[in-house]
């Protein structure tokens, strides 16, 4: 039985929030990819604000959870999380944009859309089309804070 992107992605958005909560204490530096979407108000979305200087948020917009690019992306993300967990990068998503929630009214996205955000808070990337999770990593690598990280002055 084939499940769609649409009733997948709570399944998934759950399991990776139980995996954070399942997390020791001792765990905090070592922050896992976690999907939002189906976030609960008890459970509301990490703010950017609260993210600044613990983690790089990677932003997923789309129109709908139904949109091939947003479900290609999920995806893509959910296929190979370990490299993102080992760069501390937490998924936020909102595929609502009737909501107009926070993520849309601070980064303003356009349709479909990938945002990179910096430990620093500030935008690193943006891309209109899914990503592979080896590219995402790249542009890491890439970013001065990561460098810096890993002690490479290799540019």
């Amino acid at each position: 039985m084939s499940m769609t992107g649409e009733e997948n992605m709570p399944r998934i958005a759950w399991l990776l929030i139980a995996l954070v909560a399942a997390l020791p204490a001792g765990a905090q530096g070592r922050i896992p990819v976690l999907v939002t979407e189906a976030a609960t108000p008890a459970e509301p979305q990490p703010t950017l604000d609260e993210l600044r200087w613990v983690a790089r948020p990677l932003v997923v917009f789309a129109d709908t959870p139904e949109d091939p690019r947003f479900v290609q992306q999920m995806r893509l993300l959910e296929a190979d999380p370990e490299p993102l967990v080992e760069r501390n990068v937490v998924v936020l998503t909102d595929a609502d944009p009737a909501a107009n929630g926070p993520l849309r009214q601070r980064l303003r996205p356009r349709d479909f859309g990938l945002v990179l955000i910096e430990i620093d808070g500030s935008v690193a990337q943006r891309r209109p089309v899914p990503t592979s999770v080896r590219e995402i990593t790249r542009l890491i690598d890439r970013m001065p804070s990561r460098r810096e990280e890993t002690g490479s002055h290799r540019p």
